[in-house]
């Protein structure tokens, strides 16, 4: 799935739950709550140089643009440096950065290193990007860079189709991720 709002004929399916441990910037959000609205939620770690290059200064810059009509919400999904990225990191890393949209900490389970929620939507890596339409499906997914005009036109025709189902011309994604830490290799 692309970052591109699904067409009509495409079956769409309802985007999963968050299971998160901590909120900050925010008291704890769910999907169910924030149904009415078109959501953009990023996944990223603090310690991705993509998610702090693009990930991140993108999905700040889509909260200034389209203000309340669009949900932002980050997701710290630590997969690797689990003793490096910790709650009291991620507080000090928001405010130096001066991220003021509202962050969860993915939850993980027992011993195994995947954050739930991650493994939920299939992420392969941060920063991964996520569509959500106004009744809470899932309308488009996209690990890596993803430009910037591209990703605000999903995010109009999303929000431009007030809740009727509307044709969409495909749109291109970046072909191959660039600045990104996929799960099973190197940060780039």
């Amino acid at each position: 799935m692309s970052i591109v709002a699904s067409p009509p004929s495409t079956p769409v399916t309802a985007a999963p739950p968050w299971t998160t441990t901590q909120w900050f910037n925010s008291d704890p959000l769910d999907l169910t709550a924030l149904r009415g609205r078109v959501v953009v939620l990023e996944a990223f770690q603090m310690l991705c140089p993509g998610c702090v290059a693009h990930g991140l200064p993108q999905i700040a810059r889509l909260s200034q643009t389209f203000g309340d009509e669009l949900a932002v919400i980050g997701l710290h999904s630590v997969f690797e440096h689990h003793e490096a990225m910790t709650p009291p990191s991620l507080k000090a890393f928001l405010y130096e950065y001066r991220i003021g949209f509202p962050v969860g900490v993915d939850a993980h389970q027992g011993d195994n290193p995947t954050p739930v929620t991650f493994g939920r939507y299939r992420m392969r890596g941060t920063p991964s990007t996520v569509l959500i339409d106004r009744e809470g499906n899932l309308r488009g997914h996209q690990f890596g860079v993803v430009d910037d005009m591209t990703l605000a036109a999903a995010v109009t025709r999303l929000l431009d189709a007030d809740g009727r189902e509307t044709a969409s011309r495909p749109v291109s994604a970046a072909s191959a991720p660039t600045s990104a830490c996929p799960v099973d290799g190197e940060c780039a």
